[in-house]
């Protein structure tokens, strides 16, 4: 029987109101990059904007709403997701690029909606000689999911190009703001306290999901071949030390403080650890792969091995990186 969220959505689609598409009761596995996951109540994957703006306009009020993009860095729980997953994976990806001379340089400001994969995102900039941007080759995401934390790799951050970004809210308003207006921290993005009509917004921006980013970037004559050059080195750097071939969802804890989480697993000797078809991976031990049948409890138990064997181990509190969604099965709350 179809809930009331699937049945308002359905009819509208049906009437002509939404122009994307919609999917009722779908398998999350084959949207997340572990190929892991529950059903969706519903999945949604607007048109454009507009269409974005509809959708949400109409939800009842209360409505459990998340995006996934390429699906990495997510974990979604075996007992499924309630409500609403908006899946911006090959829409939503406009890209613009407009350079100018300002002092004797050349300045190019990119601007990417929240669908453009950031290895896409890099590979436009080196084709347009433009540098800076090589990093993202190494972020196997989305740049709306590397707006919302922050997202690095090889020593680059998202934020440190933002000149601006435009969000929208689960009332479907479009919003700009300046990148002045958030706190950039590592791994962590969050709306500043600036006055006390403020504090009720930054409590609803876990409601708030980034549409696109401007960004800010350098050209020279030499960019197209330096940033090629710089790609394929970090490519190659991330074959060599991550388990790219295999299912897993990118680093799955924060580094902590002047150490590695790797090393600290490693050093813990976790390092190869299953359990059933969940892995510690052998070559990255930040890495969780799915050797073919994993469930997310399976993977969610690695977790948890983890942070308790390094806290008792090296007093260290692991913060993870991965986000969890969805439900326990009814398997895995009988256990605990």
């Amino acid at each position: 029987m179809k809930s009331e969220l699937q049945k308002k959505l359905q009819a509208a689609k049906d009437a002509g109101q939404l122009q994307g598409q919609l999917k009722i009761d779908e398998s999350l596995s084959r949207y997340t990059t572990w190929r892991i996951g529950g059903q969706a109540e519903c999945v949604y994957q607007p048109k454009n904007e507009t269409d974005l703006q509809k959708v949400l306009k109409m939800l009842p009020e209360g409505t459990s709403i998340h995006w996934i993009g390429l699906g990495s860095n997510l974990l979604v729980r075996d007992g499924g997701v309630k409500g609403l997953i908006i899946n911006t994976n090959s829409v939503l990806n406009d890209f613009d690029i407009n350079c100018s001379e300002k002092e004797q340089k050349t300045q190019c400001i990119i601007t990417a909606q929240a669908g453009v994969a950031c290895a896409i995102f890099s590979r436009k900039a080196a084709n347009n000689s433009i540098n800076g941007a090589e990093f993202l080759s190494g972020i196997p995401g989305t740049i709306g999911g590397a707006l919302a934390m922050n997202a690095g790799a090889f020593g680059g951050e998202t934020w440190q190009h933002v000149v601006q970004v435009k969000v929208i809210n689960q009332k479907g308003e479009i919003i700009k703001r300046t990148a002045q207006e958030f706190n950039i921290q590592y791994r962590h993005v969050e709306l500043k306290k600036m006055n006390s009509a403020n504090d009720n917004m930054n409590s609803k921006m876990a409601q708030e999901w980034f549409l696109s980013g401007t960004f800010c970037f350098a050209k020279d004559a030499q960019g197209l071949k330096q940033s090629k050059q710089e790609i394929k080195r970090l490519l190659a750097r991330r074959a060599e030390t991550q388990p790219t071939k295999q299912a897993n969802a990118g680093s799955v804890f924060k580094n902590p403080d002047n150490d590695y989480a790797a090393r600290l697993i490693e050093c813990c000797g976790l390092k190869g650890l299953s359990i059933n078809d969940a892995q510690i991976s052998p070559k990255h031990a930040n890495f969780i792969i799915n050797n073919g049948n994993a469930r997310a409890e399976d993977v969610e138990a690695l977790i948890e091995k983890i942070k308790k064997t390094v806290f008792e181990q090296c007093r260290i509190v692991l913060d993870t990186e991965v986000k969890i969604i969805g439900e326990q099965s009814v398997n895995q709350e009988c256990k605990s």
